[in-house]
């Protein structure tokens, strides 16, 4: 049995990282051995994401004054919870294709910055390009007008310098004559 100041020490643990996690993807892990869950929580540090196995009632308490107690609904079961401080899109990959080829991960919810997302949209966040490629698409899509208007404009510039070309050439023309 875990003690009392044992297990407050773990719930205040586990609200710092609620709190601080800028995603966070909770799962199923019923029927993964210990070789499976050690494959997965290496394939997520390499992504910069925390794995911890929770007790839900733990958890619950942990995600008071943070936005998880919108996830309180989803700490039934035996339940994995993946955090990350950072990209939030590389979590959602590792765990997306583990649970691909181990359906024995069965993802449950996610919480995007604030926000409880369905396992279906964890799937769909996970298909997303990279951040790399999404910023070089909206750059492109920016510049692709500017660089319309600048050949129209130098068109409209150069249609001028052969217009006054012409008028000089037939001026030097007619002063010849």
């Amino acid at each position: 049995m875990i003690g009392k100041a044992a297990k407050a020490e773990k719930v205040a643990a586990l609200h710092t990282k609620f709190a601080q996690a800028k995603g966070a993807i909770l799962a199923d892990y019923r029927g993964l051995n210990v070789q499976q869950m050690t494959e997965l929580r290496s394939r997520l540090h390499a992504a910069a994401v925390e794995l911890q196995v929770v007790k839900n009632t733990l958890a619950r308490r942990a995600a008071e004054g943070t936005h998880f107690t919108q996830m309180a609904d989803h700490f039934v079961g035996p339940t994995s919870v993946a955090f990350t401080l950072s990209d939030v899109v590389a979590m959602a990959k590792v765990l997306s294709e583990y649970a691909k080829t181990e359906p024995k991960l069965a993802i449950r919810a996610g919480l995007i910055e604030g926000k409880v997302i369905s396992s279906t949209d964890v799937t769909a966040l996970a298909d997303m390009p990279p951040r790399e490629v999404l910023l070089a698409r909206l750059l492109a899509g920016m510049q692709s007008p500017l660089a319309g208007l600048v050949g129209v404009l130098q068109g409209v510039v150069q249609q001028l310098l052969y217009a006054l070309l012409a008028i000089r050439d037939v001026k030097e023309g007619q002063s010849r004559s």
